[in-house]
């Protein structure tokens, strides 16, 4: 019959699949929109900012990347990546070292398993400073609970105050930041252990794999991808760290625990160096950039790419 076939047939199909386009990029439109008001903008301003001597009160001035150039000559910027840094490296070794061991303990069928992911859940639905604040309260010389028990228990002579020196406070923080965010890496890690078929778990214990290399060879390469979401968002959230040491410690002892993101706090809102505390932002949006790209490539060795 004429005006009929694929000659004809291939237009409409254009025209739905452009129609699906369409309304796909609709849908989505309000998510776009918030992206771009809520992260694009704001980082394209404070990007502009980092290239001006900006006060907080007066004109700003155009410097170019001065403010680029003093914060490599900047040593208490550099102190401050450096105990991020280590701040990051301890504290992710921990989360995973607690959060993995609960997350195979809460995927087995057993008795009151609902339970137990719920208590070990509780801290995270507490926001950061709440929970800063009430370690601070726990830590107390005079009123907390810790110091008391740990005499109790005749650990100690006297109560002694957590928060007095650096590596105890440092502790303190690593254990708190521990107790508040291990519940919701072992969610994380939990999914990638659900996604396992329970057929491959079986088959390799029927060939006689053990328990460790089930785990090293089976469990970890399946999990690759899990990993590295639970990673990065470990990694990225360690390096922003600022409530915990603001409120526990105000950077001390001896300002030892100013983080990068205290640090940008500090030049921004207290030297009120708005341009430098911009560019100071913008630096370290390149470094998390970089970190989580370089995880993600290394969680990805071995993987077969399409």
């Amino acid at each position: 019959m004429a005006g009929s076939g694929p000659g004809k047939a291939l237009p409409v199909r254009r025209r739905r699949r452009r129609h699906s386009q369409w309304r796909g990029l609709l849908y989505i439109a309000p998510a776009m929109a918030l992206v771009i008001v809520f992260f694009v903008m704001p980082v394209l301003f404070t990007g502009w900012m980092s290239l001006h001597n900006w006060p907080l009160l007066g004109s700003p001035r155009w410097i170019g990347f001065n403010n680029y150039f003093r914060m490599a000559n900047d040593g208490r910027f550099v102190s401050a990546l450096r105990f991020t840094t280590y701040y990051t490296v301890i504290v992710t070794i921990a989360i995973f070292a607690v959060a993995f061991p609960l997350a195979i303990f809460v995927e087995k069928h057993r008795r009151f398993v609902g339970a137990y992911r719920t208590i070990i859940f509780l801290p995270v639905v507490v926001g950061l400073a709440s929970a800063s604040l009430l370690w601070v309260w726990l830590a107390n010389v005079d009123s907390g609970f810790i110091g008391p028990a740990l005499k109790a228990l005749g650990l100690v002579e006297k109560s002694p105050n957590l928060l007095a020196t650096f590596d105890s406070a440092f502790f303190t923080i690593i254990v708190m930041v521990v107790w508040k965010i291990a519940g919701f890496t072992m969610i994380i890690l939990l999914t990638g252990l659900q996604a396992i078929p329970s057929e491959l778990t079986e088959a390799a214990r029927i060939d006689g794999a053990g328990r460790w290399q089930r785990f090293r060879y089976l469990t970890l390469p399946l999990m690759r991808r899990t990993i590295a979401l639970a990673l990065i968002i470990s990694v990225t959230g360690s390096i922003l760290a600022f409530d915990q040491f603001y409120i526990m410690t105000s950077g001390g002892p001896q300002n030892r625990m100013i983080s990068v993101v205290y640090y940008i706090f500090n030049q921004s809102f207290v030297s009120f160096n708005l341009g430098y505390g911009a560019a100071l932002s913008i630096a370290l949006l390149a470094i998390l950039v970089v970190i989580s790209i370089v995880q993600l490539r290394l969680l990805r060795v071995g993987e077969d790419r399409p």
